[in-house]
């Protein structure tokens, strides 16, 4: 762990490049992301994970996923079957709490069976952005609702999942994107919200959550708060906000450098996130002279980073008993009833 560094990374293909293996050997990244570019068919998903983890030595090396539902499902039939989106759960929660926080943990769970078998470990989810009349579809049906006790009941459901499968999960875009009227993947979104508005909703759920082990941030400028940086990259959010009214002290990971929200060199954008706090920088598009920009600004882990990165890696749970056919079966059967 002494020489790990402090980001997550992502690569070209669905099989590591010479490149690509030096440079995750030389700059030992704490962990990896994978896309749908990456992933072929089961066993190729597999060998790519070890490889992965072999080039660091690291045989438990966190391997993250955005898998979902709906639109942002990255592994897709026939390797595992199509799930609904955050807000068709939503919606069953709406019709029927119980049946709705059950939907939610049983998806979860499913992901847990679906992943942990190609040896990935850490799912991308909770979203726990609270919707916004006029806010960007980005989020959109990726959100479970407008109501932050929906949104919060329902991601300690899916969070529970995923954990009663062995994995681990990631809440994300924190402090809040559901205000966003631009995608921050093409432009940077300015949220002009009063900070008790924003307390009172957006922050409501991750406050709720703050216990969880890891979490994404926003690129997104809040006015109220920093005008200038977006809170990726804002000492004064990360600190006041993240870190102190919502009270998270597990690891931040920042959303994917390379996204458009975000200016400057790939360089650049990394040293700033560094500089604002966020523990993990997460490059996620495998173009190699873009990493080798992150990597020269990337610190070790060390002090309060290390901390966070021991207690996720002391985190990761045994999975449940939960029989498979009997959870896919009940899923199903709660999605036919909305």
């Amino acid at each position: 762990m002494t020489r790990t560094k402090a980001m997550i990374l992502g690569c070209a293909g669905q099989a590591l490049t010479t490149d690509e293996v030096a440079l995750y050997r030389d700059e030992q990244p704490w962990g990896f992301i994978l896309f749908a570019r990456n992933l072929g068919e089961p066993q190729q998903i597999r060998d790519l994970v070890a490889s992965m983890r072999d080039t660091v030595g690291r045989p438990d090396a966190p391997v993250l996923i955005d898998q979902e539902g709906g639109r942002v499902q990255r592994i897709r039939p026939p390797i595992v079957e199509k799930y609904p989106a955050a807000a068709e759960l939503g919606a069953l929660f709406v019709a029927d709490p119980e049946q709705g926080l059950r939907a939610a943990w049983l998806m979860s769970r499913l992901h847990a069976f679906d992943l942990t078998r190609l040896g990935i470990n850490v799912d991308c989810l909770p979203v726990l952005d609270v919707l916004v009349e006029g806010a960007t579809p980005a989020i959109g049906n990726r959100a479970y609702g407008s109501d932050p006790r929906l949104v919060t009941a329902m991601g300690r459901a899916a969070a529970a999942g995923l954990k009663a499968g062995g994995m681990l999960p990631v809440m994300k875009h924190m402090p809040g994107h559901g205000r966003a009227t631009v995608d921050s993947h093409h432009d940077l979104p300015v949220v002009t919200a009063s900070v008790e508005e924003l307390d009172a909703h957006d922050f409501a759920p991750f406050r709720a959550m703050k216990d969880e082990v890891m979490a994404m941030s926003a690129h997104i400028v809040f006015t109220a708060i920093d005008a200038e940086r977006p809170a990726t990259t804002s000492r004064t959010v990360i600190d006041e906000i993240i870190r102190g009214r919502i009270g998270f002290d597990g690891l931040l990971l920042s959303d994917d450098s390379s996204m458009n929200a975000l200016k400057g060199t790939l360089g650049e954008r990394a040293a700033d996130i560094v500089a604002g706090g966020c523990d993990i920088v997460l490059h996620c598009n495998g173009v190699m002279e873009e990493m080798k920009q992150v990597v020269a600004e990337v610190p070790v882990l060390d002090g309060e980073r290390l901390r966070r990165v021991k207690a996720v890696e002391a985190a990761f749970p045994a999975p449940d008993d939960t029989s498979e056919e009997a959870a896919r079966s009940e899923f199903w059967s709660l999605l036919g009833s909305v």
